[in-house]
């Protein structure tokens, strides 16, 4: 929580800082602001949730192929950079972005059994961004301090000729960050940018649980510590900005 706290007084401390330094900032007047859309790739740690599978493999006949575990996720990140600037070689970014993973493992037992395993996450997150600039169209981010909101959705499918059992588990947000760094190239003055970042993060799920409540289980008892940690997560992104 001290790190998380830190990168709330960083924001803080930025967005009160950039009023007294307008004039020294290029793209204009005041700066940029614009959205950001790419791909996100998302590794952790899911020591409850490959517990869980590892039962689940344990109940299967030798002659089934076993489920694979979970260790990482890919998908997309939107997001909005509040404030985008440079000051005297210094490229400063108030910023925050929706990020939605997901990976699916599946297993078919018989000719027209299946069962499928999937796990979403879903992250929304705050932070800043404070780089340098190495040429006209190149520029290298020092450092990307995130603060994440991350949940999670774990979904049980089951199918045969008789039908389709659907078992959804959800969690909570839990609060955690990320430190990375990273670069901008410059496509278009500034104004089109393609970004690619980084980064560590840390975060955890502790457990999850359906609509009635119930938690995932394993022989009758509660899967802790769904998700133990992050760990890598890689972004490219490309920006569309405007002057302030």
């Amino acid at each position: 929580m001290l790190k998380s706290s830190i990168i709330v007084i960083m924001i803080i401390i930025s967005t009160q800082f950039l009023p007294l330094q307008a004039q020294s900032f290029g793209f204009g007047c005041l700066g940029l602001v614009g959205g950001f859309g790419g791909y996100s790739y998302q590794q952790y740690k899911a020591d409850g949730l490959n517990a869980f599978i590892d039962d689940y493999n344990s109940t299967l006949p030798d002659s089934v192929e076993k489920m694979n575990k979970f260790s990482d996720a890919n998908g997309y990140r939107v997001g909005i950079n509040l404030f985008r600037g440079n000051l005297q070689g210094f490229i400063l970014t108030v910023k925050g972005f929706y990020q939605s993973v997901s990976s699916k493992k599946s297993i078919t037992q018989g000719q027209y059994s299946a069962t499928d395993f999937e796990l979403k996450l879903k992250t929304w997150g705050v932070g800043i961004d404070l780089g340098t600039v190495i040429t006209p169209s190149f520029s290298w981010k020092v450092l990307d301090a995130t603060l994440l909101y991350t949940s999670g959705v774990f979904t049980n499918t089951y199918s045969n000729p008789t039908g389709t059992t659907i078992v959804q588990y959800s969690s909570q947000s839990s609060v955690g960050y990320a430190i990375g760094s990273g670069f901008i190239l410059s496509i278009l003055q500034d104004y089109v940018t393609l970004e690619g970042t980084a980064s560590y993060t840390i975060f955890s799920i502790h457990e999850m649980k359906d609509d009635a409540g119930e938690p995932l289980k394993i022989k009758n008892e509660p899967v802790k510590n769904f998700i133990s940690n992050g760990g890598l997560n890689g972004v490219v992104q490309l920006n569309l900005s405007f002057p302030l």
